[in-house]
Parts: structure tokens; C-alpha cells; sequence
């Protein structure tokens, strides 16, 4: 009976040991992807749905404010340099619209404490710089493509604000102004295929 009991305990302890490393090793590689999937989470997507996550509101405001102030400077100089009459319109349009807008942007954001930033982005700076080297049909061409972009940049941001946005004032906002700048994507799109 000693005789069994040991071959079937070395019976044992064989199946056991044979198993042991490929289990340990799966168990290992699941718990190492794990980890550096939990390590290094993408800052831009969310995972369960893929999609980048939404701004709050605040973020929302600060960019809107120096998307306005780009178009101001931009609508300007096409004013001055556009060769086009459409463009130059147009150009003139971007300083009152966005003005307009941005006045009102900037009572709210007060009523919250947000400080809207006074200056573009860096990116938006060389757009102006490259653009002001420009003149005559390439300058309209140029400036009427970076504005067909930028509108449609725009529009989706005003669009996601006015449908999830949290705050009531700024929701209100967006959905206020939205119309405005579809019509001002509306005539990029059409000024800029006029100029091909």
C-alpha cells in the first residue's frame, strides 16, 4: 500500500509540476499586459469607447476664446490683403461675427471666474505669419482653406457644447452661435471652391 500511495503522490506531484510553468506563464503574460495597459492609458481616448474624451466646459471657453481671436486677426488681414471681393467680405465678416461673439464669450466666462487667454496658440501665430507673406489669389486660396478647416473644427466643438455641454450659460452660448458659424463654414466651403 506504501508502494501505491507513493506512485500516485509522484503521480501528482509530476502532473503538477508539468502544468505549473505554462499556467505561470499565462498567468504572467495576462497580468503583464495588464499592467502596462493599466501603466499607459492613452491620455486622448477613452477606453471602452475609443473616442477622444469630452472638455469640460471651462477647457471649452479658453479655446473658443483664442479660436475667436485667431479668426479676428485673420478676418483683418484678409480684409487688407484679400484680392478677391468675396474673400475680403468675408475676411470682414470674421471681425465683426467673431467680435461680436467674443464680447459675449467673455461677460459669461467673467460671471464664472474663467480667465479667457488674450493670445492665439502658437500654431494659429504661424498661420497669421505664413499668411501675412502671401498676396493676390494664392494669399485668397490659402487664407479661404484654412478657413473652410477651422469652420469645421469649429462647428463640431460648438455642436458637441450645445448638445453635452454641463454648463447652462455656456450651452446656451454654443447653441446661440452655432447657426452663425455654419454659415460661415456654409461660405468657406463655397469661396474656397470658387478659387480652385
Amino acid at each position: 500500500m506504501r508502494k501505491i500511495l507513493l506512485v500516485a503522490v509522484t503521480l501528482v506531484a509530476l502532473a503538477i509540476a508539468s502544468c505549473t510553468p505554462s499556467e505561470t506563464t499565462n498567468t504572467n503574460n495576462s497580468n503583464n499586459a495588464n499592467n502596462v495597459a493599466a501603466a499607459s492609458p492613452s491620455p486622448t481616448l477613452t477606453p471602452a469607447r475609443g473616442v477622444a474624451p469630452r472638455r469640460d466646459d471651462k477647457t471649452w471657453a479658453m479655446e473658443v476664446a483664442q479660436d475667436g481671436t485667431a479668426e479676428v486677426e485673420l478676418g483683418r488681414l484678409a480684409a487688407q490683403k484679400g484680392q478677391s471681393p468675396d474673400v475680403k467680405r468675408f475676411g470682414q465678416r470674421m471681425v465683426t461675427d467673431h467680435s461680436k461673439a467674443g464680447a459675449e464669450l467673455k461677460q459669461i466666462a467673467a460671471k464664472k471666474s474663467i480667465t479667457l487667454p488674450t493670445e492665439v496658440k502658437a500654431e494659429q501665430k504661424e498661420a497669421h505669419d505664413r499668411l501675412a507673406k502671401l498676396s493676390g489669389a494664392e494669399f485668397d486660396r490659402q487664407y479661404m482653406s484654412l478657413m473652410a478647416q477651422d469652420h469645421d473644427k469649429a462647428v463640431s466643438a460648438f455642436q458637441e457644447e450645445s448638445t453635452s455641454g454641463a454648463d447652462a450659460e455656456l450651452k446656451a452660448f454654443a447653441t446661440k452661435t452655432l447657426p452663425t458659424l455654419q454659415e460661415h463654414q456654409r461660405l468657406a466651403h463655397e469661396i474656397k471652391d470658387k478659387l480652385k
